[in-house]
C-alpha cells in the first residue's frame, strides 16, 4: 500500500476558465480533483486580460484543497506535473516576483497592429520558417512587443533582466521554485513565435525584429525532467516537479500518441486537432501550424496542429440564440429524431473560418432550408459541420505530411455525444476512439511528470494504462460520404469572403 501511495502524481491543469488539480495514481485513475474558475476582464474591444497573481493563486489553492481532501501528505507524491493554457503571455519582476502587468491570454487581439507591420517589413515567411506558426496576434512574441513598446522604463528593466516573461507554466514555475527557476519546456516555447523549432533555441533575429530583449526570456528544459523540487512551505514538503507541456500537447501525451499517424481531436467551444509526425518537423503548405509536440529525454518530436474556430460553439449557437433546445447535451437526441439533415447544410463560421482556410470574412451560412425543414434538420446538420471540420484539417495534414490516419481518438466535453462520433467516424471513414479517462490534459500532465521518475518506466508502460471506454466505426457508405463532402465544400465557398462583400 505505502508504495502504491508514492506511486501518486499531481497534475496540476491551469487554464483559461479554472485552475484545477487532478491526483492520478499509477494506473491513471483519477484520486481526486479540485477546481476553482477563472475570471477574465475585457477592458476594451477585442483585449482579454487575467490577473497573473489570481493564476498562481488559484492554483495552489486546487492544489492544496485536492490533497487535503483525499489525505495525501506531500511525501506520498511521486512528482507534479503542469498542463497551461498557451499563449498568454506574464511579465514580472525578478526580485520581487509581482506581475507588472495584466496577463494578456492568448485569444486577446490588442498586438494586431504589430502583426500587420511583420507584413509590411516582409518578414512574414521568415517567423514561419523559423517557428512553424503563421504569424498571429493569438502567439505570446507580439503580446511582449505591445506591453514594452508602451512603456520605456518596463523595456528598460527588461534589458536589464529585472522583468521576465513567461507563458503561464513558467509563472508557476517561478512561484513552485520560490522564486529560484525561470524556465518552460520546448512545446510552450514553441507557441510563443519566438523560437526556432528547428535550432531549438531563441531565434535573434525574430527577437530583433520586435526588439524583445533575450535577458527577459525563459531557461527552455524537455517537458518531461525533474526541474526541480518545489518550495516545501507550498505544500508541506518537497515534491520533484517533474513535466509541463502546453495544454493541447498534454493531451496528445495523455491520448499516448507517440507514433506518427497517430492524432487527437480536443472538442471544446472550437477544436484542437494534432497529428503526430514524429521527429522531423513538417512544413505546411496548408496554413497549418507545425509544433514541437514533446520533448522527452532530449528527444524532440514535432506535431501539426489545426484550430478550429467553431464547434461545441455551434451547439452553444442552437441553444441561446435560435432557443431549439434547452441544454447542450439536447443536440444528441434531437439530430438522432432524423435519419439525416434532409439536405440542409450548416457553416458554422461564426467567428470566421480558421484552418485550413483562416478566412476572417467567412460568415455563418444555413442551406438548403425547405417549408419541410426541422430542428432536427438544423441540429442533425450542425453535428454534421463539426465533423465536416475536422475532416478538412485531417486532409490538409495528410497531404502536408504524407502520414495515413489509422484513427482519431477524441477528447472534450463534445466527445460524451455518441452521435457526434458515429458521424465522425463515417465522414472520416475510420474509427474514432473514446478514452476511458476523458481528463486528458491533465492525465497528459502527469504522465511526463511520472515518466521523470519511474512512475511509468517508458511509453510502453504508460500505454498500457489507456484505456478505450468506446470504438465508433465507420458504417456510411462511401458514396454517401463523398456526397455529404462535397455538399459541404460547396457550402463552404458560399460562406466565405462574406462579410468583405457586405454593402454599407
Amino acid at each position: 500500500m505505502a508504495d502504491a501511495i508514492r506511486r501518486l502524481v499531481l497534475a496540476i491543469d491551469q487554464g483559461t476558465t479554472s485552475s484545477r488539480a487532478i491526483l492520478f495514481d499509477a494506473e491513471g485513475t483519477i484520486r481526486g480533483l479540485a477546481q476553482r474558475p477563472i475570471e477574465p476582464s475585457y477592458p476594451h474591444p477585442g483585449w482579454v486580460e487575467q490577473d497573473a497573481a489570481g493564476l498562481w493563486e488559484t492554483t495552489l489553492a486546487v492544489t492544496r484543497e485536492v490533497l487535503e481532501q483525499t489525505g495525501t501528505p506531500a511525501s506520498s507524491l511521486a512528482a507534479i506535473g503542469i498542463a497551461n493554457q498557451r499563449e498568454t503571455t506574464v511579465l514580472w519582476n525578478r526580485r520581487t516576483g509581482a506581475p507588472v502587468a495584466p496577463a494578456i491570454v492568448w485569444q486577446s487581439r490588442q498586438s494586431a497592429p504589430l502583426v500587420e507591420a511583420i507584413a509590411r517589413r516582409r518578414m512574414t515567411e521568415t517567423y514561419q520558417r523559423r517557428t512553424g506558426l503563421v504569424p498571429d496576434a493569438y502567439f505570446s512574441a507580439t503580446k511582449i512587443a505591445w506591453l514594452l513598446d508602451r512603456d520605456p522604463e518596463m523595456r528598460r528593466r527588461a534589458e536589464a533582466g529585472e522583468v521576465l516573461f513567461g507563458t503561464v507554466d513558467s509563472w508557476l514555475l517561478w512561484h513552485l521554485s520560490g522564486g529560484q527557476v525561470h524556465a518552460t519546456d520546448y512545446t510552450n516555447a514553441s507557441r510563443t513565435m519566438l523560437y526556432d523549432i528547428r535550432a531549438l533555441d531563441w531565434a535573434g533575429d525574430l527577437l530583433a525584429d520586435l526588439a524583445i530583449p533575450r535577458a527577459m526570456l525563459p531557461e527552455v528544459r524537455d517537458s518531461s525532467g525533474v526541474l526541480f523540487e518545489a518550495d516545501p512551505s507550498l505544500l508541506g514538503g518537497a515534491v520533484p516537479v517533474a513535466g509541463v507541456a502546453g495544454d493541447q500537447q498534454a493531451a496528445l501525451v495523455g491520448q499516448v500518441c507517440f507514433q506518427p499517424g497517430e492524432a487527437k481531436n480536443t472538442y471544446g467551444t472550437g477544436s484542437f486537432l494534432l497529428l503526430h509526425t514524429g521527429e522531423e518537423a513538417q512544413a505546411s503548405s496548408h496554413r497549418l501550424l507545425t509544433t514541437i509536440a514533446s520533448g522527452i529525454g532530449g528527444r524532440i518530436e514535432y506535431a501539426l496542429e489545426g484550430a478550429i474556430f467553431v464547434t461545441g460553439a455551434a451547439v452553444q449557437w442552437l441553444r441561446d440564440g435560435l432557443g431549439i433546445i434547452q441544454e447542450a447535451a439536447e443536440v444528441e437526441t434531437l439530430a438522432a429524431s432524423v435519419p439525416n439533415s434532409g439536405g440542409v447544410v450548416f457553416v458554422p463560421a461564426l467567428a470566421g473560418l480558421g484552418a485550413p482556410h483562416w478566412d476572417q470574412s467567412a460568415r455563418g451560412t444555413l442551406l438548403g432550408i425547405t417549408r419541410g425543414t426541422t430542428a432536427s434538420h438544423i441540429a442533425r446538420a450542425t453535428l454534421e459541420a463539426i465533423a465536416l471540420q475536422v475532416k478538412e484539417v485531417l486532409d490538409a495534414m495528410h497531404a502536408d505530411s504524407g502520414v495515413a490516419l489509422a484513427e482519431l481518438r477524441v477528447d472534450g466535453g463534445a466527445a460524451a455525444n455518441d452521435l457526434l462520433l458515429q458521424i465522425q467516424a463515417d465522414i472520416l471513414g475510420v474509427p474514432v476512439v473514446r478514452p476511458r479517462v476523458v481528463e486528458t490534459t491533465a492525465l497528459g500532465a502527469a504522465a511526463l511528470a511520472g515518466l521523470a521518475v519511474g512512475v511509468w518506466k517508458d511509453r510502453d508502460d504508460l500505454r498500457a494504462t489507456w484505456q478505450e471506454d468506446r470504438r465508433f466505426e465507420p458504417r456510411l457508405a462511401a458514396s454517401e460520404r463523398d456526397r455529404l463532402i462535397a455538399t459541404w465544400q460547396i457550402g463552404v465557398e458560399r460562406s466565405r469572403r462574406w462579410a468583405s462583400d457586405e454593402v454599407g
